[in-house]
């Protein structure tokens, strides 16, 4: 439910989903003074029932956050609902700072997006969803940006590879265009992994969708969003480091990310357009897959036996 405060005087929900995030969370916890400066916060972490020290450092370095534990392996999206549902529980709040604990705010980052929320937008949509610029620890640049999943896209990313297929609009979902990162861009979807969303556009979207337990939540967020009229923009002046995950190497999560990219994709359109959808990333995994890596592998198998119907 919204806050019963005014929203002006309710502070910034800083919103972390921990799960055996100790290596992670010190180095997160201690970015949020420079990163959150010049707001007023308060921080909510959900935590999935965590096997190591995670409960045990977040009480002893952030002894003021709210700690909300789930009792199970929720996931992502049940992890922030409910931080979110505490947050507001707890005095309500004005907008959501989402992150993982890998993250490492850069200073002034937070107060950037914060501040591009409800921005108004030549086609009468308004922002309601703000992105940095996403580092590499060394440094590198994230693609952090995305299209709409489509039937041309991910054929386009199946033959040529993403980043060559990110060039051309209607070629590629990942958007790799320099450029497109050096100013404010619309996308339709961008990386959940740090995210400013309004409470206007919480409120109207509604809770994020528990069924993606992994992978996909932030895509369909986005588009339902956009649907609404909240857009999705990254703003070029706030950064940040992502640690980032092992999805890119562990067969499970690989399999999980691409299976939930065509799940999404059956929610969005019918049976024909989805088996295409489907046939088109099965050409992806199957080509990676000849070349011997295990994840490609697991997850055309995976893909083998998904129905479309």
């Amino acid at each position: 439910m919204p806050s019963q405060q005014p929203r002006t005087a309710a502070p910034v929900a800083v919103v972390a989903v921990t799960w055996n995030s100790a290596d992670v969370l010190p180095g997160f916890l201690g970015s949020l003074a420079e990163g959150m400066a010049g707001l007023d916060w308060r921080l909510v972490v959900a935590d999935n029932d965590s096997a190591d020290d995670t409960v045990a450092l977040l009480r002893r370095l952030a002894p003021e956050a709210v700690l909300v534990q789930t009792g199970r392996n929720a996931g992502y999206a049940a992890g922030i609902n409910a931080a979110l549902g505490a947050a507001d529980r707890d005095g309500g709040y004005r907008a959501a700072l989402i992150c993982n604990p890998d993250i490492r705010l850069r200073p002034g980052c937070a107060a950037t997006l914060v501040a591009a929320l409800d921005t108004a937008l030549p086609d009468g949509a308004r922002v309601g969803i703000s992105v940095p610029l996403l580092h590499e620890a060394d440094g590198v640049l994230v693609h952090t940006l995305r299209r709409e999943p489509a039937v041309g896209r991910a054929l386009g990313e199946a033959v040529i590879g993403n980043r060559r297929a990110g060039r051309f609009p209607h070629l590629g979902e990942l958007v790799t265009d320099p450029g497109a990162y050096t100013r404010e861009t619309r996308a339709d979807w961008a990386t959940g992994a740090l995210m400013a969303l309004s409470r206007d556009c919480l409120d109207h979207c509604g809770p994020w969708d528990e069924s993606f337990f992994l992978y996909s939540e932030e895509t369909d967020y986005c588009l339902r969003a956009r649907d609404l009229g909240y857009a999705t923009r990254l703003q070029p002046d706030a950064s940040a480091v992502h640690l980032g995950g092992d999805s890119k190497v562990s067969p499970r999560l690989w399999t999980l990310l691409v299976v939930n990219r065509v799940r999404l994709y059956r929610r969005r359109h019918g049976a024909a357009a989805t088996a295409l959808f489907r046939a088109a990333v099965l050409l992806r995994e199957t080509s990676r897959a000849v070349l011997g890596r295990a994840p490609n592998r697991a997850a055309a198998a995976a893909l083998l036996r998904m129905r479309t119907d």
